[in-house]
């Protein structure tokens, strides 16, 4: 039987183990891990996993991307463990609002999709040992739910410090404090001066400079790190058998790629996906390279859906790499496009490919606000900026049945934006447990890599 390795998108003749890619999150050259092979389920399979609880579903799912390091009785007590703190016991559930099929993603402790993969990603440091003997340093950069879902997730754990990076200022204020006031002594919030964009690009520097990341035994958690998408591809299985429908398509709120690139791993996985929908916001990347075939970076545009104010779409070249026909070095060579010139231009037959699986709709500021107040108004129910654009691409694009919205933040993490369209003051909901008036904890940093490793090597010593 061929063990399961990972290679890169810009190197496929790289052999790592799960362990590894779990650890390294970036591969060596800047490209990004994926699996040496994909399982695919057949027609009798799906029935087999269509009758098990979404905790039994995840280990299954899961247990298929690092079964050499990972026994499947031990993953299943992790993943119980993981979701030990989510107010609902099937971790996710979904709900009918009119004739949109809302899957809510935000019953962890944070309220957002992020922690459906942290919490398991906190536990497989610990069970992987790998800050068994000399302490792991984690940096992540976060547009607002990425951070907070990480900090839950390795609080108060040994041998690990946690660095984050956020955009000062460009966040919610709710999604900032619930970073900086939950925080014990391994936990450190970085503001910093610059974009969402800028933070992300600090924290891959970083981990492509070889003598930096192993002098503090670098680990990373965004949604670049394979275990992140791992994990999200459950909900779109578990989705699928729910609705008990022959096709299902979903409507995303996308910014880094990360969560809709789950559902096309789903989709290579067997699962009968119609069409992944990509919903922005202002800023676009994504929506005009499926539409035009032009990857361009634009500057960002702050707006009310903070966490999707993302230029830089890492998950992307993940889906490069198949639509190019697997060539590792038509990925690199787009990609030093992108970094020599600023931008790349896809051939028609690579757009046709991605447009077999995937619609991108962009929804501005307006639209997304009057699509809160006509939900609240119609059905006397609330969503937040991110799940509104998912809804507003969902009604936008004809001819598809069966839709899931993915609902991936819970709206008291935007009460400002939900208060100014709705006029409501919202509750904080019982399962996040967080003092809002608490002393908040960061530091403001220049938009500088140098400044951050000084800061970074000044706590870790």
């Amino acid at each position: 039987k061929n063990q399961m390795n990972y290679f890169s998108t810009r190197d496929k003749s790289l052999k790592f183990s799960f362990k590894e890619i779990f650890l390294r999150g970036l591969a060596p050259g800047g490209g990004l891990f994926l699996p040496s092979e994909i399982k695919k389920f057949n027609e009798e399979e799906l029935n087999n996993l269509r009758k098990l609880d979404y905790k039994d579903l995840a280990t299954e799912i899961i247990f298929n991307f690092c079964k050499e390091e990972v026994n499947k009785n031990q993953l299943k007590s992790l993943i119980e463990k993981s979701y030990s703190s989510f107010k609902n016991k099937e971790v996710v559930n979904l709900k009918k609002v009119g004739d949109i099929n809302l899957l809510e993603l935000y019953n962890g402790p944070t309220l957002a999709f992020k922690d459906i993969a942290m919490q398991v990603i906190g536990n497989l440091y610990d069970h992987l040992k790998v800050a068994k003997d000399k302490t792991v340093n984690i940096v992540v950069a976060t547009s607002g739910d990425t951070g907070s879902a990480a900090i839950a997730a390795l609080n108060n754990r040994k041998n690990i410090n946690l660095f984050v990076l956020h955009p000062h200022n460009k966040i919610s204020s709710i999604q900032r404090k619930i970073m900086t006031t939950i925080g014990s002594s391994n936990i450190y919030n970085i503001a910093i001066k610059g974009s969402f964009d800028d933070c992300q690009k600090i924290v891959k520097e970083l981990f492509n400079d070889d003598n930096f990341r192993s002098k503090i035994n670098m680990s990373g958690v965004n949604s670049i790190n394979w275990a992140r998408i791992v994990c999200q591809i459950v909900y779109y299985f578990y989705s699928y058998f729910k609705l008990n429908k022959d096709s299902i398509s979903f409507s995303v709120p996308t910014g880094n790629f990360g969560d809709i690139y789950a559902g096309y791993v789903a989709k290579k996985m067997g699962l009968p996906i119609n069409k992944l929908i990509v919903a922005t916001n202002e800023n676009d990347i994504l929506q005009r390279v499926i539409n035009t075939g032009e990857y361009k970076p634009d500057k960002v545009k702050p707006s009310i859906s903070p966490s999707m104010d993302i230029q830089v779409a890492s998950n992307f070249e993940r889906l490069l790499f198949y639509a190019v026909g697997q060539d590792d070095q038509k990925v690199n060579l787009l990609m030093s496009d992108l970094s020599k010139k600023g931008f790349f231009i896809l051939d028609q037959s690579t757009i046709q490919d991605i447009k077999k699986d995937f619609e991108a709709v962009k929804i501005n500021d307006e639209a997304t606000q009057l699509i809160i107040k006509n939900i609240n108004d119609e059905f006397k129910f609330i969503i937040d900026p991110h799940t509104a654009t998912g809804f507003g691409a969902a009604k936008k694009i004809k001819g598809l049945e069966n839709i899931v919205v993915l609902g991936t933040a819970h709206p008291f993490k935007f009460s400002d934006t939900v208060k100014k369209t709705i006029g409501k003051n919202l509750e904080s909901p019982s399962h996040l447990k967080m003092d809002v008036d608490k002393k908040e904890k960061f530091d403001i940093i220049e938009n500088s890599n140098s400044q951050v490793k000084n800061y970074i090597l000044s706590k870790v010593k």
